[in-house]
């Protein structure tokens, strides 16, 4: 086969995207390059481990067009958009730049982005299974947006387990400690007591080791080890999560008409649908 003519697949696809998804394809290569000069200075500063994580996030600006293969969906700019800055503004922004340490509220705004993300994604999951059906959206509304929900929520749980390994194992404080001036435990009840003593106006707490050495924290409280982080976390992403349900809801109630949640709902790809079904009716 002459060159040309492999060539003209690869040309057509990229007139699609110029045309279709130019917003898309400005943001991905802007963000691409960014992240290349960062991983350049990394190297030349000799700090791999910063490096890695600029390989990883090369690795995941190509999740969304590995999801539109797999899944065989189309994603809309605004929600592939989305994907990309979480992308970049986790690993780059909050790792390397440390924002999570200059903005406390990065890590939270994060988790509340991926409990919303993590709902589209688990909404469009439950529409590809229910893709084999002559009526795009035979599921009720209530139904679809519960499983999302729970989708989403399963994610933010699941990735919580896995702060708490690499705590346990590396002592990376992936689960970021809090500073509290009061507790309330049994463990200072006397043997057997099963009553929470409290203890208020902490102002310092002084660790003993096993050699004697005593250090205090200096921290103005007690150091609570990632509980409170966790439920942050937890809660956050349960909004996001719960907000693209609600939006979800209504999308489905309108058969897809929605202008402003057609902005974050992947869509089936009509061509995947089996020979001699009746093709589902497009949004407007």
């Amino acid at each position: 086969m002459p060159m040309d003519n492999k060539k003209q697949p690869l040309r057509r696809e990229t007139q699609h995207l110029w045309k279709e998804k130019r917003s898309v394809t400005l943001v991905y290569i802007l963000l691409r390059t960014s992240v290349v000069l960062v991983m350049l200075a990394q190297i030349f500063n000799r700090n791999f481990e910063n490096v890695f994580l600029c390989v990883l996030t090369l690795l995941l600006f190509m999740m969304p067009s590995v999801m539109k293969r797999k899944l065989d969906v189309e994603l809309p700019n605004t929600l592939e958009i989305i994907i990309l800055l979480f992308i970049y503004a986790a690993e780059i922004l909050g790792e390397i730049g440390a924002y999570y340490v200059t903005f406390p509220y990065w890590d939270t705004v994060l988790h509340t982005l991926n409990g919303f993300l993590c709902a589209a994604i688990g909404f469009s999951l439950v529409d590809i299974l229910n893709r084999s059906s002559s009526e795009r959206f035979n599921l009720s509304p209530l139904y679809m947006a519960i499983a999302a929900f729970c989708f989403s929520m399963t994610v933010g749980v699941i990735w919580e387990f896995f702060e708490c390994t690499m705590d346990q194992l590396f002592f990376l404080d992936m689960q970021k400690d809090t500073v509290v001036s009061a507790i309330g435990s049994i463990m200072l009840d006397a043997p057997g007591g099963n009553h929470p003593v409290v203890i208020k106006n902490i102002t310092d707490v002084i660790i003993v080791q096993a050699d004697g050495t005593q250090t205090a924290l200096g921290l103005g409280g007690y150091l609570d080890i990632g509980l409170l982080d966790t439920m942050e976390d937890l809660f956050v992403n349960f909004i996001g999560a719960l907000t693209f349900s609600i939006i979800g809801y209504f999308y489905v109630q309108s058969r897809g008409k929605n202008k402003f949640a057609k902005r974050f709902i992947p869509v089936v790809n009509q061509e995947a649908k089996p020979a001699g079904e009746a093709p589902a009716q497009q949004p407007e």
